[in-house]
Protein backbone atom coordinates (compact mmCIF):
# COMPACT_ATOMS: atom_id res chain seq x y z
CA UNK A 1 0.00 0.00 0.00
CA UNK A 2 1.80 3.44 -1.08
CA UNK A 3 1.77 6.16 1.73
CA UNK A 4 1.82 9.93 0.93
CA UNK A 5 3.47 11.96 3.75
CA UNK A 6 2.19 15.19 2.09
CA UNK A 7 -0.09 16.33 5.59
CA UNK A 8 1.97 14.62 8.15
CA UNK A 9 4.77 16.48 7.06
CA UNK A 10 3.08 20.12 7.12
CA UNK A 11 1.59 19.53 10.69
CA UNK A 12 5.58 20.01 11.83
CA UNK A 13 4.90 23.79 10.62
CA UNK A 14 3.99 24.30 14.47
CA UNK A 15 7.86 23.21 14.82
CA UNK A 16 8.85 26.01 12.70
CA UNK A 17 9.64 29.49 14.28
CA UNK A 18 9.36 32.50 12.72
CA UNK A 19 11.52 35.95 13.36
CA UNK A 20 14.30 33.89 14.01
CA UNK A 21 17.06 36.63 14.49
CA UNK A 22 14.67 38.66 16.78
CA UNK A 23 14.49 38.54 20.60
CA UNK A 24 10.45 37.87 20.79
CA UNK A 25 8.26 38.07 23.82
CA UNK A 26 6.19 35.37 22.58
CA UNK A 27 7.33 32.61 19.97
CA UNK A 28 5.32 32.55 16.76
CA UNK A 29 5.11 29.31 15.16
CA UNK A 30 4.76 29.22 10.99
CA UNK A 31 1.04 27.19 11.45
CA UNK A 32 0.30 30.25 13.69
CA UNK A 33 1.26 32.92 11.08
CA UNK A 34 -0.88 30.55 8.59
CA UNK A 35 -3.58 30.74 10.21
CA UNK A 36 -3.52 34.71 10.93
CA UNK A 37 -2.64 35.41 7.12
CA UNK A 38 -5.29 33.24 5.87
CA UNK A 39 -8.51 34.40 8.26
CA UNK A 40 -6.39 38.41 7.02
CA UNK A 41 -6.69 37.33 3.32
CA UNK A 42 -10.17 36.38 3.51
CA UNK A 43 -11.28 39.36 5.10
CA UNK A 44 -9.35 41.55 2.90
CA UNK A 45 -11.26 39.64 -0.35
CA UNK A 46 -14.58 40.21 1.97
CA UNK A 47 -13.51 44.07 1.92
CA UNK A 48 -12.90 44.13 -1.94
CA UNK A 49 -16.16 42.56 -2.63
CA UNK A 50 -18.55 43.99 -0.33
CA UNK A 51 -17.03 47.78 0.48
CA UNK A 52 -15.09 48.52 -2.50
CA UNK A 53 -16.99 46.44 -5.43
CA UNK A 54 -14.54 43.71 -6.69
CA UNK A 55 -16.22 41.37 -8.87
CA UNK A 56 -16.96 38.40 -7.50
CA UNK A 57 -14.92 36.34 -10.53
CA UNK A 58 -11.95 38.68 -9.80
CA UNK A 59 -11.92 38.13 -5.98
CA UNK A 60 -12.61 34.73 -4.30
CA UNK A 61 -12.67 35.22 -0.61
CA UNK A 62 -12.61 30.98 -0.08
CA UNK A 63 -9.97 30.23 -3.13
CA UNK A 64 -7.42 33.27 -1.56
CA UNK A 65 -8.31 31.72 2.11
CA UNK A 66 -7.15 28.15 1.10
CA UNK A 67 -4.01 29.73 -0.47
CA UNK A 68 -2.65 31.36 2.24
CA UNK A 69 -2.96 28.13 4.43
CA UNK A 70 0.19 26.80 1.91
CA UNK A 71 1.53 30.13 1.23
CA UNK A 72 4.53 29.34 3.41
CA UNK A 73 4.40 25.46 2.86
CA UNK A 74 7.34 25.58 1.62
CA UNK A 75 9.35 26.95 4.50
CA UNK A 76 8.94 22.81 5.52
CA UNK A 77 11.92 22.09 3.45
CA UNK A 78 13.53 25.79 3.52
CA UNK A 79 12.99 27.11 7.00
CA UNK A 80 12.06 30.62 7.64
CA UNK A 81 15.02 32.81 5.95
CA UNK A 82 14.92 36.15 8.08
CA UNK A 83 13.74 38.82 5.86
CA UNK A 84 16.57 40.73 5.94
CA UNK A 85 18.71 38.16 4.40
CA UNK A 86 15.94 37.03 1.95
CA UNK A 87 15.99 40.84 0.93
CA UNK A 88 19.27 41.86 0.92
CA UNK A 89 20.35 41.77 -2.42
CA UNK A 90 18.33 41.13 -5.91
CA UNK A 91 20.30 37.99 -6.48
CA UNK A 92 19.40 36.46 -2.83
CA UNK A 93 15.71 37.37 -3.64
CA UNK A 94 15.65 35.94 -7.29
CA UNK A 95 17.47 32.45 -5.85
CA UNK A 96 15.31 32.50 -2.49
CA UNK A 97 12.25 32.63 -4.90
CA UNK A 98 13.23 29.82 -7.17
CA UNK A 99 14.08 27.91 -4.10
CA UNK A 100 10.66 28.05 -2.60
CA UNK A 101 9.12 27.53 -5.82
CA UNK A 102 10.99 24.12 -5.81
CA UNK A 103 10.19 23.00 -2.72
CA UNK A 104 6.41 23.85 -3.34
CA UNK A 105 6.48 21.53 -6.41
CA UNK A 106 8.64 18.78 -4.65
CA UNK A 107 6.00 18.83 -1.69
CA UNK A 108 2.91 18.43 -4.23
CA UNK A 109 4.67 15.37 -5.54
CA UNK A 110 4.01 13.57 -1.82
CA UNK A 111 0.36 13.26 -2.56
CA UNK A 112 -1.47 11.12 -4.43
CA UNK A 113 -0.68 11.54 -8.26
CA UNK A 114 -4.43 12.38 -8.64
CA UNK A 115 -4.49 15.46 -5.80
CA UNK A 116 -1.19 16.93 -7.13
CA UNK A 117 -1.78 19.10 -10.18
CA UNK A 118 -4.63 20.39 -8.04
CA UNK A 119 -2.43 21.32 -5.12
CA UNK A 120 0.03 22.38 -6.89
CA UNK A 121 -2.04 25.70 -7.77
CA UNK A 122 -2.41 26.27 -3.89
CA UNK A 123 1.04 25.57 -3.18
CA UNK A 124 2.48 27.64 -5.96
CA UNK A 125 0.05 30.47 -5.74
CA UNK A 126 -0.87 30.08 -9.35
CA UNK A 127 -4.52 29.57 -8.54
CA UNK A 128 -5.04 32.91 -7.66
CA UNK A 129 -5.63 35.80 -10.36
CA UNK A 130 -3.15 38.71 -9.80
CA UNK A 131 -5.43 41.13 -7.64
CA UNK A 132 -5.60 38.14 -5.62
CA UNK A 133 -1.78 37.49 -5.23
CA UNK A 134 -1.77 41.13 -3.93
CA UNK A 135 -4.57 40.80 -1.13
CA UNK A 136 -2.63 37.16 0.07
CA UNK A 137 0.77 39.34 0.20
CA UNK A 138 -1.10 42.16 2.01
CA UNK A 139 -2.69 39.33 4.33
CA UNK A 140 0.68 38.22 4.60
CA UNK A 141 2.11 41.84 5.90
CA UNK A 142 -0.57 42.64 7.95
CA UNK A 143 -0.15 39.51 9.55
CA UNK A 144 3.68 40.73 10.24
CA UNK A 145 2.67 44.20 11.70
CA UNK A 146 0.26 42.70 14.37
CA UNK A 147 3.13 40.73 15.17
CA UNK A 148 5.37 43.72 15.95
CA UNK A 149 2.35 45.18 17.18
CA UNK A 150 2.05 42.45 19.89
CA UNK A 151 5.46 42.68 20.72
CA UNK A 152 5.80 46.38 21.20
CA UNK A 153 2.62 45.82 23.85
CA UNK A 154 4.17 43.93 25.64
CA UNK A 155 7.15 46.00 26.01
CA UNK A 156 9.77 44.54 23.56
CA UNK A 157 11.21 47.52 21.76
CA UNK A 158 13.21 44.61 18.82
CA UNK A 159 10.08 44.84 16.80
CA UNK A 160 10.26 48.72 16.24
CA UNK A 161 12.10 48.79 13.41
CA UNK A 162 9.84 45.80 11.69
CA UNK A 163 6.82 47.72 12.35
CA UNK A 164 8.29 50.60 10.50
CA UNK A 165 9.10 48.61 7.71
CA UNK A 166 6.00 46.97 7.11
CA UNK A 167 4.00 49.96 7.63
CA UNK A 168 6.37 51.21 4.99
CA UNK A 169 5.76 48.13 2.70
CA UNK A 170 1.68 48.17 2.97
CA UNK A 171 1.41 51.60 2.20
CA UNK A 172 4.01 51.12 -0.88
CA UNK A 173 1.29 48.23 -2.00
CA UNK A 174 -1.71 51.05 -2.72
CA UNK A 175 -4.06 48.25 -1.94
CA UNK A 176 -6.89 49.91 -1.12
CA UNK A 177 -8.22 46.56 0.93
CA UNK A 178 -5.26 46.88 3.17
CA UNK A 179 -5.59 50.69 3.63
CA UNK A 180 -9.64 50.21 4.75
CA UNK A 181 -8.13 47.07 7.32
CA UNK A 182 -5.66 49.77 8.80
CA UNK A 183 -8.21 52.43 9.20
CA UNK A 184 -11.06 50.13 10.39
CA UNK A 185 -9.65 47.36 12.13
CA UNK A 186 -6.08 47.36 12.75
CA UNK A 187 -6.45 49.57 15.69
CA UNK A 188 -8.58 47.39 17.46
CA UNK A 189 -5.65 45.27 17.93
CA UNK A 190 -4.47 47.51 20.32
CA UNK A 191 -7.50 47.06 22.89
CA UNK A 192 -7.74 44.86 26.22
CA UNK A 193 -9.80 42.02 26.07
CA UNK A 194 -13.02 43.92 28.17
CA UNK A 195 -12.68 46.74 24.98
CA UNK A 196 -13.24 43.96 22.60
CA UNK A 197 -16.05 42.44 24.22
CA UNK A 198 -17.73 45.57 25.35
CA UNK A 199 -20.95 46.10 23.26
CA UNK A 200 -22.20 49.21 22.54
Amino acid sequence: MKLYPFNALLARMKYIARWGLMRSSRTESLSEHTADTAILAHTLCVIARRELGAPESEVRPETVAVAALYHDASEIMTGDMPTPVKYKTEALRTAYKSLERSAAQSLATLLPPALQEEMAGYLCGTVLTERERVLLKAADRLSALIKCIDEEQAGNREFSGAKAQQQAALQAMHCPEADYFMAHMLPCYSWTLDELSAKD
